[in-house]
């Protein structure tokens, strides 16, 4: 069964949590507690979105919009460690661009087979108590939890990549014309909207190959949304040049037309006036008389794209339009391709310790002190012990104090309730 193009999706991504670490003693005979020999929890497997070649829509993700990760296995006794969630690998095409689903932030623009990019991270495994041994704790009787995998909610937006895309009006002849350009094979009707997604076609001449992209035909208002809108115009961002189809058969006169389509295009991205550009004149074989064509040529004269008249019926003419068209894309390899881009964007964690009024209680926020409250069982004295001293040297008391915090008052750090004792001037609460 043939898949349906999808080119925009929202998807519900959760990496996998680390497995918690283990409280465990060495047993010996005469040795009813040895050292400490609690194993580490396993990491948890990541989301991971990778651009594949072979892959073309995102139809796959849009029938399975939630990817969960595997988690990490929790640690043993005798410092057996728990094995890490397996990742999940989400296969994508090639110029997918990843938005945060809540803010709408650019998160990453995936280009180029291979590219990698880490939709959820995968929690960390806890530690187990020998891993917690110090000079002044001995023998703890704590572990670490592990930590919860990210859970996000993504879009994301195809944008096919092609050196030449195809842009006329619907019914210009677009389909029929890359068909002549290339092996591709959509489908072609002698009416408006043929075309419903992107085709890609592969032209190859003496010196030179290229993709050239048909998609879905533009009408005046699409950069408001009207017809199939903002859908068509994404897919022309990518493209080296541009080939303006212009129907000489049709009532609307060339010149009219031309201007008509590139204003749509400003007025999606003002970076399309400065794209390379060639006039297609096509259906010469059913034009009426030689004017339209006179006129083509002095719209695309008067814009400093080149022209050729042609017929995609007939073929007349597209043996030059392959060569204007592959002299355009090499000289525009030279150059760079126009917006294609690898992004990922990190985020370093901010350490700052922020203290808030929170109806009577005081709020910290950091995240520090809020994996610290999340990690450790708090109802294990020495765990507690533990996260006190943390929170110490995070400087959690200290934010507490100028903030004009009272011994006694309520505290909340996370999901944890606690009054507030500072220390004394002898380390004591």
């Amino acid at each position: 069964m043939e898949r349906s193009f999808v080119d925009e999706v929202k998807v519900h991504v959760a990496a996998g949590d680390g497995g918690d670490g283990a409280a465990s003693f060495h047993r010996e005979k005469g040795k009813p507690k040895g050292r400490a020999d609690g194993g580490n929890g396993g990491d948890g497997g990541s989301v991971i979105f990778r651009v594949d070649p072979n892959v073309a829509t995102l139809s796959d993700l849009a029938r399975n919009p939630h990817q969960r990760a595997v988690r990490g296995r929790n640690g043993q006794g005798n410092e057996r460690h728990g094995s890490g969630g397996e990742d999940r690998i989400v296969l994508i095409p090639d110029g997918t661009v990843v938005f945060d689903g809540e803010s709408g932030e650019l998160l990453a623009d995936l280009v180029g087979a291979g590219t990698t990019f880490v939709a959820a991270a995968g929690g960390r495994g806890g530690r187990g108590n020998a891993a917690l041994l110090t000079a002044r704790r001995r023998a703890p009787g704590f572990a670490e939890r592990g930590e919860p995998g990210e859970q996000r909610r993504l879009r994301l937006e195809l944008k096919v990549l092609a050196d030449v895309g195809l842009v006329g009006f619907p019914n210009a002849g677009k389909s029929s014309l890359i068909a002549r350009l290339s092996a591709a094979r959509p489908k072609v009707a002698a009416y408006p909207f043929t075309t419903l997604s992107p085709n890609l076609g592969v032209t190859e001449t003496a010196d030179a190959r290229f993709v050239v992209a048909d998609v879905p035909g533009l009408i005046e208002g699409a950069s408001e949304g009207r017809g199939l809108g903002l859908a068509f115009l994404r897919h022309l961002e990518r493209c080296r040049a541009l080939c303006f189809v212009l129907d000489v058969s049709s009532e609307v006169t060339p010149g009219d037309a031309l201007v008509a389509l590139r204003a749509e295009l400003r007025a999606h991205d003002t970076s399309f006036d400065g794209r390379p550009g060639v006039v297609a004149a096509n259906k010469t074989d059913v034009a009426e008389t030689e004017d339209a064509i006179t006129g083509a040529r002095a719209a695309a004269d008067e814009a400093g794209f080149a022209f050729v008249a042609c017929s995609a019926l007939t073929g007349d003419g597209v043996g030059e339009l392959t060569q204007l068209l592959a002299r355009e894309v090499e000289r525009t390899r030279a150059e760079g391709a126009p917006s294609s881009h690898k992004l990922i964007r990190i985020r370093p964690e901010d350490d700052r310790v922020t203290v808030e009024r929170e109806d009577a209680a005081w709020r910290i926020r950091n995240p520090a002190a809020e994996r610290l409250v999340r990690r450790f069982d708090l109802d294990n004295i020495e765990a507690l012990r533990y996260v006190q001293d943390r929170m110490v040297s995070i400087g959690v008391e200290s934010a507490l104090s100028k903030a004009g915090a009272k011994e006694g008052d309520e505290v909340r750090i996370g999901d944890i309730v606690f009054d507030f004792e500072p220390e004394d001037g002898t380390g004591g609460r």
